[in-house]
């Protein structure tokens, strides 16, 4: 999730919006920093909560916060539709999409309205095999997979400088191999990412030049590039 989030703040002079499709664990409001029930248009829709220039809608605006979401499957898909179509997001040049982990109907069914996944993974085994039927359901689905981003790929000790492969090392690679999937970066283990998005101040934002806010500046700019139109790049 926090590799989606902080990637989705770096579409600079883009419109982004970001929906956080995790109905039984919404993260979005604590790591952006936002609160409050969405207010109504005129058209009943629901307007977004923005903050740094992204609009964002969540299950976690609409439910008490320490409240659990004991839904079956029905109800789950009712909000994440409600949460999709029933939202004036406005013109938007991306949608971002934080998808909840797991191949069943929640994710079958809004990949129908997604056209292109990236896969997130921590470089540890049991990770890789959910990475990978994800990327399988995906294919099956005829949703083409813009590529894999590493997270928590080492951990670099910042007194000494030695790095340390705490979930395992080229995991990530091996199965981007074995799929034929691009690497579009990786992302270190940092208490800097951490702390940043339990307080709302995402890393990009409050140290824009440190070596983690650079690892998504580059992965924000792969996606950019791979996913804009070749119109819109030569002008």
């Amino acid at each position: 999730m926090c590799q989606l989030m902080e990637c989705t703040l770096l579409f600079q002079s883009k419109t982004v919006g970001i929906l956080d499709a995790d109905v039984y664990g919404p993260s979005i409001p604590t790591m952006m920093n936002l609160s409050g029930e969405p207010e109504l248009n005129k058209q009943n829709l629901m307007i977004p909560l923005e903050n740094y220039g992204v609009r964002c809608m969540s299950i976690g605006f609409l439910i008490d916060e320490k409240s659990p979401v004991v839904w079956r499957g029905l109800m789950v898909m009712s909000a994440l539709e409600k949460l999709l179509w029933q939202v004036s997001w406005g013109p938007l040049d991306y949608l971002i999409v934080d998808m909840p982990p797991g191949t069943g109907d929640t994710q079958i069914s809004l990949s129908q309205n997604i056209p292109i996944q990236v896969i997130v993974s921590t470089p540890q085994d049991i990770a890789l095999l959910d990475a990978r039927r994800g990327a399988e359901m995906f294919r099956k689905a005829h949703v083409p997979v813009l590529g894999i981003i590493e997270n928590m790929s080492t951990y670099v000790c910042p007194k000494c400088g030695h790095q340390e492969y705490i979930f395992g090392q080229q995991g990530v690679q091996k199965i981007a191999k074995d799929m034929d999937l691009e690497i579009l970066g990786d992302i270190p283990l940092s208490i800097g990412i951490r702390e940043g998005s339990d307080e709302g101040k995402p890393i990009v934002i409050s140290q824009p030049d440190s070596p983690q806010a650079l690892a998504y500046k580059e992965i924000a700019k792969k996606v950019c590039d791979k996913v804009t139109p070749v119109s819109e790049k030569t002008g």
